[in-house]
């Protein structure tokens, strides 16, 4: 008898005697009268080598049987074809012989690769009826894009599946089917079809620049090629979580003082546009000269009412021009050095962009980015001309030997506690955990300083509009007791 070779686990498991079944810890009346009437039976197991020791000891420990009553058969191992992706980007694909699917996957993830699609050999391939699809192009999606919080729920989602033990390929199957978002679907049907082509993830991800940004698209391929793409997209979740909060922060402290701000021009209009006229009509039947603020409010009144054509002309030619200065590269980077020197907001932008680099880059370093193409992704992001040009002018020092956190010194655009805090993570040789430290500390401190402003703006905006409208009523009330001391000394 041959002897079946190793396997990891078991096929089948099947004990037999001639014409019944026999199960461990039941009394098989008919094997003992075989045997005591010397007539030989032999039970038959079919399974891999740890399967068929394992029955054997339950049949010894719960039947009456030693183990020269069993004949060991060999049972063919399960066969799964497999397309995966390697660490150099290239499509492999081969056959294992595995018990089941998730021993499969487990072993093609120990070879750093990402699996594309497993399946069983001799089934009806998934994609079978797609096979004609593959070959046509997808619908251009250089133009799709989606909100960010349905991306937020695409990566998580995602990621969760291939942790379960799922492929690519059938992750995004589920999630096409799963999300009822038109522009959702095409997002994942254009994915989906492109892994049929056999693109990359990454380079999938690249066809469609208003979905995914250069930083989510390097972060992938890092992941495809260390074969740990669930845990990178669990880390690309949580950093664009982060992100998110900290725009939205920052919008709502100012949600309140822009509505203090709307409410007190509405205000004014108001008063001069519906309480001036009955000032004019007023004064007009009861004659008499008019004090200096009554004088310029109604001027500024008859401006208003007259030439509010030309006060729309004006905002709008400083908008289209002021968007042409600012599109030109002098003038954006002009503008952008300008905002960090605005009293209070200036302070604001600047631990903001302190936040967001060290997050960025700290979540790149730690996923295995180069450092260089790390300082391009997160000067992609600056979101300010000025920053941008210093981050580049860095990174050609530290390609000249120069440590980052000198590079950055050296700029004058990061505090000593930043560069002090750099360094001390470059010579531990803890860079990425550093910087996501020093991305805490800047979150906290940029939380601070939108709440003093937040609390310093309104009182400030409410000052002004109190200000204005008492310059109005007082116009309009010396206005009324100007009217009436002419009244009281009018001759009759």
């Amino acid at each position: 008898m041959d002897k079946p070779p190793p396997r990891d686990g078991i096929s089948e498991k099947r004990a037999r005697t001639d014409d019944r079944n026999v199960r461990p810890g039941h009394r098989d009346n008919t094997r003992d009268e075989a045997r005591n009437n010397g007539s030989p039976q032999r039970v038959q197991i079919a399974a891999d080598i740890t399967g068929q020791n394992q029955i054997v000891q339950s049949f010894v420990k719960w039947g009456r049987f030693r183990i020269s009553d069993f004949e060991l058969l060999s049972c063919p191992m399960p066969q799964f074809s497999y397309r995966a992706r390697n660490a150099q980007g290239e499509l492999v694909e081969g056959v294992l012989d595995c018990a089941d699917r998730a021993i499969a996957i487990h072993q093609i993830e120990q070879q750093r690769c990402i699996p594309i699609r497993i399946e069983a050999v001799g089934a009806r391939p998934e994609h079978a009826d797609k096979k004609e699809s593959a070959a046509t192009p997808p619908a251009p999606t250089q133009t799709l894009k989606i909100p960010h919080s349905q991306l937020l729920i695409f990566t998580e989602q995602l990621a969760h599946l291939l942790q379960a033990g799922m492929t690519l390929d059938e992750g995004l199957s589920i999630l096409e089917k799963r999300r009822k978002q038109p522009r959702v679907q095409q997002m994942t049907r254009t994915l989906h079809q492109a892994l049929v082509d056999g693109r990359s993830f990454s380079q999938a991800l690249r066809e469609m620049p208003r979905i995914f940004p250069p930083l989510f698209v390097n972060l992938v391929a890092a992941g495809e090629a260390s074969g740990a793409l669930p845990e990178i997209l669990l880390r690309l979740v949580k950093h664009l979580t982060q992100a998110k909060d900290l725009r939205d922060r920052v919008q709502q402290a100012l949600i309140y003082p822009a509505f203090l701000a709307v409410a007190g021009a509405a205000l004014i209009t108001i008063f001069i546009t519906y309480m001036v006229p009955q000032l004019t009509g007023f004064m007009a039947q009861i004659g008499g000269a008019l004090p200096l603020p009554t004088r310029i409010l109604m001027q500024i009144h008859h401006a208003i009412t007259t030439y509010w054509w030309l006060a729309i002309l004006i905002v709008i030619g400083a908008s289209v021009g002021f968007r042409a200065f600012v599109r030109t590269e002098e003038g954006r980077l002009t503008w952008d050095r300008f905002r960090l020197s605005i009293p209070a907001y200036g302070r604001v932008i600047r631990h903001r962009y302190y936040a967001q680099f060290s997050r960025t880059l700290g979540t790149l370093i730690q996923n295995g980015i180069p450092l260089l193409r790390s300082l391009d992704l997160v000067s992609e992001i600056a979101g300010n001309r000025y920053l941008e040009l210093k981050i580049i002018e860095a990174r050609r020092a530290v390609i000249d030997g120069v440590t980052l956190s000198t590079a950055l010194g050296s700029q004058h655009i990061f505090p000593d506690l930043f560069t002090d805090m750099m360094a001390v993570g470059e010579q531990t040789g803890r860079f990425g955990e550093t910087m996501q430290t020093i991305a805490d500390v800047y979150e906290r401190e940029l939380d601070r300083n939108v709440a003093i402003i937040s609390q310093l703006i309104p009182p400030v905006i409410i000052v002004v509009i109190a200000t204005v409208v008492g310059l109005v009523v007082y116009s309009i009330l010396s206005a009324v007791f100007e009217a009436t001391h002419s009244l009281q000394f009018r001759p009759h």
